[in-house]
C-alpha cells in the first residue's frame, strides 16, 4: 500500500495549499489518472505548471487531464538520476557541471551549455550520463518559461518530498497498520496540520511577476497576430 499525495498547488495570491491525499497500490497511469480526475472534478482547471519527478504514470496521466500544463522535472531528480551512472570519484566534478547548465539566465543559453556539458561527459568516457543530458535535459528547463524570480520555487519538488518526508517519519512510529484507511487518516490529518502552520499562512511566491508575464506575452501576440493579418 501506498499513499499517493498530489504536489501542492500555489494560488493566485501566492498562498500554498494542499490539493489533495488518497490511498493507491502504486504510481501507474490507472492511479495517478483517477487522482488527476478527482483534483479537475473539484474545480482544479487549468495550472499552469505541474513539478515532478519523472513518474510515467504521472506524466501519461497529464497529458490526458492538463495537456495544455507544462511539465517541469524535478532537477535535484534528475541530478540523482545523471550522476547514477558516474563513478564515485568524478561525482563533485560532474555535479558542478550539471548546476552549470542551470545557472544561465536564458533557455537559449541552458541548452548550449548543456551541448558542451554532453560533449565534456564523453571526453571523459561517461557515456551513459552523456546521453541522458541530451535526451533529458530540456524536461527539467520548463521554468525558463517563468519569471525568473520563482526559479527557486519551481526547478524542484524538494518541498513537495519534504511533505512526504514528514508523513513517512509518522508512520514509521505507528509501524504497522490494521488497513489502508487507516494509514490514510494519519497522513491526512498530518497533512492537515502543515497546511494550517506557517507553511500555509505565509505568502510563498509573489504571483504579480507571473501576471505581468502573462500580459506581456498577450500583448506580443496581439501585435504579432496585427502584423500577420494587416488591415485591408
Amino acid at each position: 500500500m501506498r499513499i499517493i499525495i498530489s504536489t501542492f498547488d500555489v494560488d493566485e495570491d501566492g498562498y500554498r495549499d494542499i490539493l489533495g491525499i488518497t490511498e493507491g497500490c502504486k504510481e501507474d497511469k490507472v492511479g495517478w489518472g483517477g487522482f488527476l480526475a478527482h483534483l479537475k472534478q473539484r474545480g482544479l482547471q487549468s495550472p499552469d505548471l505541474i513539478i515532478s519527478d519523472k513518474c510515467i504514470g504521472l506524466i501519461e496521466s497529464l497529458a490526458a487531464y492538463y495537456p495544455d500544463a507544462k511539465w517541469q522535472r524535478c532537477g535535484v531528480h534528475f541530478y540523482r538520476n545523471v550522476l547514477s551512472v558516474v563513478p564515485r570519484g568524478k561525482m563533485k566534478t560532474v555535479a558542478a557541471m550539471l548546476k552549470a547548465i542551470h545557472a544561465h539566465e536564458g533557455l537559449a543559453e541552458a541548452r548550449e551549455k548543456a551541448a558542451t556539458v554532453a560533449d565534456k561527459l564523453d571526453e571523459m568516457k561517461l557515456y551513459q550520463a552523456a546521453d541522458k543530458i541530451r535526451s533529458d535535459i530540456d524536461e527539467t528547463l520548463s521554468y525558463y518559461y517563468f519569471p525568473a524570480e520563482h526559479k527557486r520555487h519551481i526547478w524542484t519538488n524538494n518541498p513537495m518530498e519534504r511533505i512526504m518526508r514528514e508523513i513517512r517519519r509518522r508512520s514509521r512510529v505507528v509501524g504497522c497498520f490494521p488497513d489502508g484507511n487507516s494509514a490514510l487518516m494519519l497522513a491526512a490529518a498530518r497533512v492537515r496540520y502543515i497546511a494550517g502552520t506557517l507553511w500555509g499562512t505565509k505568502r510563498y511566491m509573489n504571483m504579480e511577476h507571473l501576471k505581468e508575464l502573462k500580459k506581456e506575452r498577450a500583448a506580443d501576440q496581439e501585435a504579432k497576430t496585427e502584423r500577420d493579418n494587416p488591415a485591408a
